[in-house]
């Protein structure tokens, strides 16, 4: 993403750009600011002092948007200036689970529907008076329930239709657990983004002597899920891919489900490569240790998790143990959600800083222009190996 400052756009903005990133998103949102400012500060166009460009630079664009709650819980939202005419970026993590908020004389921790219905009041707040109102939502809301198994709700698809009903024009999200589900919002701007070149980035810039090609290097996905990912990642290194998958135990039930009977790996053979075992989130770690761990006695040489969001809902313990053992030798997730302070000073862990991805999203969208070469990282990713290649060859 070099040179992103001085990117000459052929359209005018679409309106005076805003940032309002909720409380549970308020320190990438500061992020993605500080890139916006930096690059408008040095971008010049002729005609910058004309009316068209009125706001274009700014000391910062964010918003000031409180929602506090009253004493039974309930909560308000109130912007603190004018937004009519705005080109509006509304950013949410709902799955900070670090924020909570009192009811009466008890404390209650924020869940991703208090996140969500705080943003739909931000957007309420907003009250149509924006050119065009836009969400951002690193994580997407209820994402893991996208399909109808049974008598069952079909919950992502009704949030973003309540989205669109209250006039979001477009939804930005990462790594979406099934991005068909774009299929609710046919008529709307709906956009998945993946991070791989992030990943490729971070992992290069920390790591020494890895030989990124076919004889040194795999891609690796844990279950069927996540094949496309290890499937892509694989295509753009030009290197062999692998996956497992579960064989379950159909004539029992354990706790509501058929017990997992085998893990069985489909691939090449893996003795001494290097590779990266990719997925689109981390909860409670149990399975993605597991494959680390039956890789390593399939003598596989140094494996790195990747994953987008990193909950960990059962604790970092189970990680550091895995660590010492020797499961795994870094562990890579981006900073799309919450990251505890725990996990960040663990020895082991990279983050993958989205900040400045998101930033160059937002300035592209404001000048209504297109973002399809934004969303193929292929010649980034390329251009990122060849440089780490030739450096370590010398």
């Amino acid at each position: 993403m070099a040179q992103v400052n001085t990117k000459d756009f052929s359209t005018l903005p679409v309106g005076r750009l805003g940032l309002i990133p909720l409380q549970s998103c308020s320190s990438l949102g500061a992020k993605v600011n500080d890139w916006l400012v930096k690059w408008r500060a040095e971008r010049q166009y002729p005609g910058m002092d004309s009316f068209a460009f009125e706001g274009y630079k700014r000391d910062s664009y964010i918003i000031d948007a409180k929602t506090p709650r009253f004493g039974s819980g309930e909560g308000k939202c109130t912007i603190t200036e004018s937004v009519r005419g705005d080109d509006i970026y509304v950013m949410v993590d709902v799955t900070n689970y670090s924020l909570s908020y009192p009811i009466g004389p008890y404390t209650n921790l924020m869940s991703p529907d208090d996140h969500f219905q705080d943003m739909k009041r931000v957007i309420a707040a907003v009250g149509g008076k924006a050119r065009r109102v836009n969400v951002i939502m690193p994580y997407l809301y209820e994402s893991r329930q996208d399909k109808r198994v049974g008598r069952e709700s079909l919950d992502c698809a009704n949030a973003l239709h309540e989205l669109i009903d209250m006039g979001v024009e477009n939804i930005i999200t990462f790594d979406a657990h099934d991005s068909r589900v774009q299929n609710a919002t046919p008529l709307h701007g709906f956009e998945t983004v993946q991070p791989s070149y992030q990943f490729i980035k971070a992992l290069l810039n920390n790591e020494k002597g890895l030989h990124i090609d076919k004889d040194h290097f795999m891609t690796i996905s844990p279950d069927e899920g996540s094949m496309n990912r290890a499937i892509y990642l694989a295509n753009v290194l030009g290197v062999d891919m692998g996956m497992y998958y579960k064989r379950l135990d159909y004539s029992r039930y354990v706790n509501g489900r058929h017990p997992i009977a085998a893990y069985e790996f489909l691939g090449p053979k893996i003795e001494g490569k290097d590779m990266i075992l990719i997925d689109d989130m981390i909860s409670s770690g149990d399975t993605i240790i597991k494959i680390a761990s039956l890789l390593k006695e399939k003598g596989a040489g140094r494996v790195y998790i990747c994953s987008t969001f990193g909950f960990f809902t059962d604790g970092l313990d189970k990680f550091d143990d895995a660590y010492k053992k020797g499961y795994f030798d870094k562990l890579l997730t981006t900073n799309l959600v919450y990251q505890s302070p725990e996990l960040l000073e663990k020895p082991y862990y990279i983050s993958c800083d989205m900040s400045k991805y998101i930033a160059l999203i937002i300035d592209t969208l404001n000048h209504d222009t297109s973002v399809s070469h934004l969303l193929n990282p292929v010649d980034r990713i390329k251009r990122c190996v060849t440089n780490y290649m030739s450096q370590h060859e010398k």
